[in-house]
């Protein structure tokens, strides 16, 4: 799944290829939105808010200036990607998988296989992505509300609560278990037993910044085969420790909307050792 840093870049090439310019090409491809028409409509903004990326448009002059700003609302779960192409460029994916096309005389931008995609009011963003936690890459990043919002509920294992996109916006499967082996902390410590949950939050910040303008995203700080500490990494030697990196599955009872989902963990046993209480805690988990 694209993460934060991800749909960040996304979301910057959008934004230079159509902000300030007007729509010639209108093309939704489901549906609910296949009567829509923002031909003529100004992109105002392209942003992003963790995995959530919106694209504002502003009606023309004339007989439609009096209507409401609208948003086009993307999130790309698993598959989906946003790319920009000159105009007349071929597409680099097939054309049976694009659910929005938008151009302007020079560039189209074309949403492949998002997860979902939806219109909405501008002013009604509000609504759609004011529950999302702070977001490492945003503009309004604060790192107290981070970790309030993380404190929440003390008993929940930080390596489920840093996916909670309600915590803080932006993290998955990948800066999870990065961040926590970097800071060496096991996946299943309560966040409440967390000693210094500012520098979690701190890394978690720093790692994604850090990746915002690469192409290729690495954790370790070093270019070269492995990329990253832990991540996919299984039965490999640690980096840190020379010692057997470890893979299970950790699935989160408290995850929004009730759905029970197991994610891959990747850990270090040794650099991430837990004491005996949190494996006390595990044990009567399984």
């Amino acid at each position: 799944m694209p993460e934060g840093d991800t749909v960040f870049r996304a979301a910057r090439r959008l934004d230079a290829a159509l902000t300030g310019h007007v729509l010639n090409i209108s093309d939704f491809r489901i549906p609910r939105y296949a009567t829509l028409n923002f031909v003529g409509w100004r992109v105002e903004s392209v942003v992003s808010r963790g995995k959530h990326l919106l694209i504002r448009l502003v009606p023309p002059a004339g007989p439609h200036q009096h209507q409401p700003g609208v948003s086009i609302h993307s999130h790309m779960l698993m598959e989906g990607h946003w790319d920009v192409y000159a105009s007349g460029e071929r597409w680099r994916s097939p054309s049976f998988q694009a659910r929005c096309v938008l151009g302007n005389s020079a560039f189209q931008a074309v949403g492949f296989e998002l997860g979902f995609l939806r219109v909405l009011r501008t002013h009604d963003e509000p609504e759609a992505i004011g529950h999302l936690g702070p977001d490492p890459l945003g503009h309004s990043w604060d790192p107290l509300e981070a970790q309030r919002r993380l404190l929440l509920d003390p008993e929940r294992p930080v390596g489920l609560a840093l996916l909670d996109q309600r915590l803080v916006a932006g993290l998955g499967n990948i800066y999870r278990c990065e961040v926590l082996f970097i800071s060496r902390i096991n996946p299943h410590t309560p966040v409440g037993q967390i000693s210094d949950l500012a520098h979690v939050v701190e890394v978690t910040h720093q790692l994604l910044q850090a990746n915002k303008d690469r192409a290729r995203r690495m954790t370790t700080g070093a270019s070269g085969p492995d990329p990253y500490w832990v991540y996919g990494r299984t039965g490999k030697p640690c980096l840190r420790c020379g010692g057997t990196l470890s893979h299970e599955r950790m699935a989160d009872p408290e995850a929004p909307g009730g759905q029970i989902v197991e994610r891959d963990l990747y850990f270090c046993p040794n650099c991430q050792a837990v004491d005996d209480s949190v494996r006390l805690r595990v044990a009567n988990r399984a």
